[in-house]
């Protein structure tokens, strides 16, 4: 599954699961853009990954700037992987949210990867490879959470239309779904022993995720391997989805 020649662009890769994407990438050979805010985490992260494993550079740019992906595919004339990983989480009950924060998280969760998609896939050649990231969330849902659950909902269904869109082109669209894992933004969860116990009667495999542990699902999917797979959305949960 090695990459070698690509050009992947990553966002959200200054931490947790998109920082564990980018090293997979590039240690299968892809010379990875990170995209971000902030330059000095992904200054960091990109001078680890130059000096242990592969190359990447900086792509900092708002996900609400709707130019942003015309000017990270002008700076290499093409981008043949794109991971749409950044999003945002507003935990509260429907009565505190308005339609402003609603808005807010769709614009990120959502309409941003539609825009980088659509932008994107105008330079991609046969072979190219778009993977939203967006959660089991999108298929189960919990109290307290309706506009993240709609927004990996509606990104699981634009997986599937975009695969529709762009598979003529010999471009693949896919999506993995994450379950629970122990990044620094779930850092107070992983702290609660009972969310622990949770996982360990609610999942098959018992336990947290640990971030490095979705490199791979994005690699394969990114990969010559999953040449003739499009529209599908992969669930990397321990089990979550499939056991009760």
């Amino acid at each position: 599954m090695m990459l070698t020649d690509k050009v992947a662009l990553v966002t959200g890769a200054s931490g947790g699961l998109g920082r564990e994407i980018a090293f997979g990438l590039a240690q299968a050979g892809a010379h990875v853009l990170l995209h971000g805010r902030h330059a000095d985490k992904l200054t960091a992260l990109a001078n680890e990954i130059e000096s242990t494993c592969g190359s990447a550079e900086l792509a900092i740019f708002d996900l609400e700037d709707e130019v942003a992906s015309a000017i990270a595919l002008a700076a290499h004339g093409r981008i043949d992987i794109l991971v749409n990983n950044a999003g945002l989480r507003d935990r509260r009950p429907i009565e505190d949210l308005d339609r402003n924060a609603v808005r807010r998280l769709m614009e990120t969760n959502l309409v941003a990867p539609f825009d980088l998609a659509r932008t994107l896939a105008s330079g991609m050649g046969p072979g190219g490879r778009i993977i939203n990231v967006t959660s089991i969330a999108g298929q189960i849902a919990r109290s307290g959470d309706a506009a993240y659950t709609m927004s990996k909902g509606g990104l699981d269904s634009l997986t599937r239309a975009l695969a529709a869109e762009l598979g003529s082109r010999q471009i693949t669209v896919n999506a993995v779904a994450p379950g629970f894992f122990a990044t620094e933004a779930n850092s107070e969860m992983v702290a609660d022993p009972s969310v622990a116990e949770h996982l360990a009667r609610r999942t098959s495999l018992g336990r947290w995720g640990r971030p490095e542990e979705i490199a791979g699902a994005v690699l394969f999917l990114a990969s010559d391997a999953a040449s003739y797979i499009t529209g599908q959305v992969l669930a990397v949960d321990g089990g979550y989805l499939a056991h009760f």
